[in-house]
């Protein structure tokens, strides 16, 4: 049987999970199954079935560990009273920077044919990233700031944009070198807000 020290610490579901994450980081999204996931944790070809079901099943978790983990990543390095565009640069780079280290994961989070998004388990760390493009979109000053939906046309927008150039990051079409050092923050719109000073 392959590798068995990640069955060793008691909790094998998440050994699995972290087996499906190093398969999705070296082989690709195509590279993963149920036999493959259990072979790298160690374990029978049943046990993924046991606590997943599927192979939608496994898909959908890691899935939802990858918006935990871009959660993670688009707070960091943020103060308490961090004002609200400090929170919104903080979340644009955290979203590129996850994309271009995990993009296997990244493509799969986004692959609505692959996971059940009606899954809880999932549901609740996307909305906590939705919370997030809540906050760092309320109170821009732009060309539509003074219609009623103001808000929620800038999450669409800045959700878009970010997005958008993860992708092109993470597939490697846009390269470090052919960028002159530009990132996020350099190619999109510099906005203001309203209250400058706002802060959580």
């Amino acid at each position: 049987m392959a590798n068995t020290k990640k069955y060793h610490h008691g909790n094998l579901k998440a050994a699995l999970i972290e087996a499906g994450l190093e398969i999705l980081a070296e082989l690709g999204l195509s590279g993963l199954s149920l036999r493959n996931c259990a072979d790298r944790a160690g374990v029978s070809h049943t046990a993924p079935k046991n606590h997943f079901g599927n192979i939608t099943g496994l898909l959908t978790a890691l899935a939802a560990c990858g918006y935990e983990m871009l959660f993670e990543f688009m707070q960091r390095d943020l103060s308490a009273g961090a004002k609200r565009s400090e929170r919104r640069n903080a979340a644009l780079i955290g979203y590129v920077d996850f994309a271009s280290r995990h993009p296997a994961l990244f493509e799969l989070m986004f692959s609505k044919r692959k996971i059940n998004g009606d899954d809880p388990v999932l549901k609740a760390p996307i909305g906590a990233c939705l919370i997030i493009l809540q906050d760092i979109s309320k109170g821009l000053v732009w060309d539509k700031s003074d219609l009623q939906d103001a808000d929620q046309r800038a999450q669409t927008m800045l959700w878009s944009m970010v997005h958008g150039y993860a992708q092109l990051v993470a597939s490697g079409t846009l390269k470090a070198e052919t960028m002159n050092g530009l990132g996020v923050l350099d190619v999109l719109p510099q906005f203001h807000d309203s209250d400058p000073g706002q802060a959580h």
